[in-house]
């Protein structure tokens, strides 16, 4: 009856918010959790439940698979506003769930925060876990990456389920190990792109092997500490590879798996490996790979991902980036274009954000290719300016602003094609001035 009595409050509210143009957001998740924590137990859910998790991509990730399920002709339910913590998964059932918890859909889709994998799925049946990266991320809240993997690896050991790791990422494979007794793991990978390289770039972790200490060496890296790997002494990274990205052409937006060529709307070695986490998923529904190449052909996410807009003549692309990797992905994606650009880099050190903000010294802002002027804004604004000075950028091609409509009105100023950075809190303030001007 309680459980009753919550879902019956929460869902005259969720009424109430849409009539007024909200749609809740975490909301009514943490109204019904504060009243019962183990409120998870009650639902009835007769479809299976996939869930992505990293560091960088899960949203992408999570979205393109509801989307392709969608494009099957699936009743898909998920969290594609991103709001990934127990609270956000717990509002988006609630939303859809009867009076007695019941949830009629095909599958549950969920983008999940790292740390929260082992919190959700001790009442929930997952299903199939996608694990694409680990990379250090709002240290002061997530603490150092090897705490958060330890953390999964604890849940791993009694998960029997499906589990897709990306095999390029030795703080991802090393999880395939948890459980011995699991035999649903499927690892992908993704061959050398053109831009990859044989020595580390930038700021990446995962350098020794987690089972016997020694140092992995590589092949090559993609990107950060993403590549092929291997330790020397007891062949760890050497997996039976599930999927494989071959014959990547971020020029043309192409890539194949198994022979079969897939278009994207996207030019990242970063977006590759979604997409092939994308389809190693869906692999194991058995969807049909038509469906999957015609839906990643014209899948997009309009949210500051990687989204291209036309401003006022000029080419924008807008990008969140939450921590060094994020925004070295960025960098690598304006750099391997060799059109002349202008940068807005926009910080923001709120508490969704994370306080600390030293993780801007990992960036790495030498060489940039052909990049006539940079404009800095958010609440730490002048940190980002004084990074890139000391990376060698002319101090007078550096403009910086607190006030967010400032800076961006001052980048359009000129025609030429325009990158813009954002990280958490940022992202859409800074969209939302951007589309003001469209």
């Amino acid at each position: 009856m309680k459980n009753f009595l919550i879902i019956l409050i929460i869902k005259i509210l969720y009424v109430v918010l849409k009539l007024l143009g909200k749609n809740g957001g975490n909301f009514l998740g943490k109204l019904a959790y504060d009243w019962n924590p183990d409120i998870f137990k009650y639902f009835k859910i007769n479809a299976p439940i996939i869930a992505v998790t990293a560091t960088n991509g899960k949203t992408m990730t999570n979205n393109a698979i509801g989307y392709v399920l969608q494009e099957a002709g699936k009743k898909v339910i998920s969290n594609v506003e991103g709001n990934n913590m127990e609270t956000g998964i717990l509002s988006t059932l609630l939303k859809h769930c009867s009076l007695t918890g019941k949830i009629k859909a095909d599958y549950l889709v969920f983008e999940v925060d790292e740390g929260y994998v082992p919190v959700i799925f001790k009442d929930l049946k997952l299903d199939t876990l996608v694990i694409l990266n680990f990379f250090r991320d709002q240290l002061d809240r997530n603490g150092e990456v090897e705490s958060l993997i330890l953390r999964i690896n604890e849940f791993l050991k009694t998960y029997a389920g499906n589990l897709v790791l990306n095999n390029d990422d030795p703080n991802v494979a090393r999880l395939g190990q948890a459980n011995s007794q699991n035999h649903n793991v499927y690892y992908f990978s993704v061959g050398k792109y053109p831009f990859a390289t044989e020595n580390i770039k930038e700021a990446g972790e995962g350098k020794f092997c987690p089972f016997c200490n020694t140092r992995l060496e590589y092949e090559y890296y993609q990107y950060s500490h993403i590549g092929k790997f291997k330790c020397p002494n007891c062949n760890y990274g050497d997996n039976e590879i599930y999927k494989l990205g071959t014959s990547v052409n971020l020029k043309n937006k192409t890539f194949e798996v198994d022979g079969i060529e897939y278009k994207t709307k996207f030019n990242s070695i970063y977006n590759i490996y979604n997409f092939v986490a994308v389809i190693s998923c869906l692999s194991l529904y058995h969807i049909d790979t038509e469906t999957i190449k015609k839906a990643l052909s014209k899948f997009v996410l309009n949210n500051g991902r990687l989204e291209e807009l036309e401003i006022k003549g000029s080419k924008t692309i807008i990008n969140l980036a939450k921590n060094p990797t994020g925004s070295n992905v960025s960098l690598r994606i304006l750099n391997e274009d060799d059109e002349e650009k202008e940068l807005l880099f926009v910080l923001n050190d709120n508490l969704a954000d994370g306080r600390d903000v030293s993780w801007i010294w990992d960036i790495n802002f030498n060489n940039l290719n052909n990049v006539t002027r940079i404009i800095t804004s958010g609440t730490r604004a002048y940190d980002m300016a004084i990074r890139i000075k000391t990376a060698g950028y002319d101090i007078a091609k550096i403009e910086s602003y607190l006030d967010l409509h400032e800076a961006v009105h001052s980048l359009y100023k000129t025609n030429i094609k325009k990158y813009v950075i954002a990280n958490y809190t940022s992202l859409q303030p800074t969209r939302n001035e951007i589309l003001k001007l469209k």
